[in-house]
């Protein structure tokens, strides 16, 4: 280990946490895999390089300002909390304790592990989880073995908004470039490390302001110019963040339907906010490829509908509540990621050859 950094290391296998799945499958767009194996992002604010073994997370802490070259390797336990209002201190971001946070140049080792346990969402016994969604659900059963540890990662909501308004109509490459290119834009820098220089996502009150629209539509946003824009304005003219972080402590409906009022927000944008930062863990966001992986395995008689309806929508999100419960939204997105094409390389030949089977069926 370097003065440049700091590491932590907490125990944890990887049937509890994967981190290749769980941070490249579509939840976030910060997530850069700059080795094999070690993963460079941000959570909190500060740029971390996460790698793992069979029984340990490693969490690498880069110090503020300046570069940073890597290294490796340290231990610890779990804490969280999971209720709604997500009142845990890690994920209540406001604007006064932005600016605390990053007036150390690393963190001590009890406030990462707080960090990382409400990020992660460690409270959650996800290997139990798994048990009671494969007893309940034998496509499950089937499909999860080839994909444990896939986890729903606690976000900052303003991060979690923005992010979800550049997903439309668009794939996660290109809303990675498009994130990217916003907190180049907005934000400021908070680290450099290896000569790449990170930014802090935009606040609400950089994207509300006048020009927004025309500049990113000269750097490539397109439609989700004006989404972005007038969104932002709204928070602003509805409370600004606070409100935005208030919406953690509405019922999954009401706190759904503010969601909505956002230009560029629909039924499924909303809902990946819900599952991904507001703390509603059986939201179900039903896009085109979740609408096909219902018809093929749990609704066949939906294969005549062309479109997904607000009628059709709400009966798939319905029926996986009702099949997985509480965490219904962490169940969907385990049975998701199995089937992107990207995460093919995880499966052995005897699921591949059973997914194979299972993707012939006309939908």
């Amino acid at each position: 280990m370097t003065a440049s950094s700091k590491l932590f290391k907490f125990a944890c296998r990887k049937s509890e946490l994967r981190l290749d799945i769980t941070l490249q499958c579509g939840q976030s767009f910060r997530w850069r895999e700059v080795n094999p194996g070690e993963w460079r992002g941000m959570i909190g604010n500060r740029v971390w390089t996460l790698s793992q073994d069979d029984s340990h997370v490693i969490c690498q802490q880069h110090p503020l300002g300046q570069d940073s070259p890597t290294s490796q390797g340290g231990k610890s336990k779990r804490t969280n909390s999971k209720n709604n209002s997500r009142s845990h201190p890690a994920a209540s971001r406001t604007k006064a304790n932005e600016g605390e946070k990053n007036t150390e140049t690393f963190l001590s080792d009890e406030k990462t592990e707080v960090l990382m346990n409400d990020y992660f969402q460690l409270d959650v016994p996800l290997g139990k989880m798994y048990a009671l969604w494969s007893k309940a659900d034998k496509n499950f059963a089937s499909v999860s073995p080839q994909f444990p540890g896939v986890r729903m990662l606690n976000q900052d909501p303003v991060e979690n908004v923005f992010s979800f308004i550049c997903s439309s109509n668009n794939n996660i490459q290109r809303i990675t470039m498009l994130v990217d290119r916003l907190c180049k834009l907005y934000g400021s820098p908070v680290a450099t490390v290896d000569g790449t220089t990170w930014n802090s996502f935009p606040r609400v009150t950089s994207l509300a302001e006048s020009g927004v629209e025309e500049t990113l539509r000269e750097h490539g946003f397109g439609y989700r110019a004006k989404f972005i824009s007038k969104s932002a304005q709204m928070i602003q003219e509805k409370g600004g963040e606070e409100w935005l972080f208030n919406l953690r402590t509405l019922p999954y409906e009401e706190c759904h339907a503010q969601l909505v009022t956002l230009n560029g927000i629909g039924a499924k944008v909303s809902d990946c906010i819900c599952l991904m930062s507001m703390g509603h863990l059986g939201a179900i966001p039903v896009d085109t490829h979740v609408f096909q992986i219902a018809v093929r395995d749990y609704l066949p008689h939906l294969r005549s509908c062309k479109t997904v309806t607000d009628k059709v929508y709400k009966e798939i999100a319905n029926h996986f509540r009702q099949v997985f419960g509480e965490y219904a939204g962490w169940a969907h997105s385990v049975l998701f990621s199995a089937d992107l094409k990207k995460f093919d390389g995880l499966k052995n030949d005897e699921s591949e050859e059973k997914n194979q089977k299972r993707k012939k069926k006309k939908c």
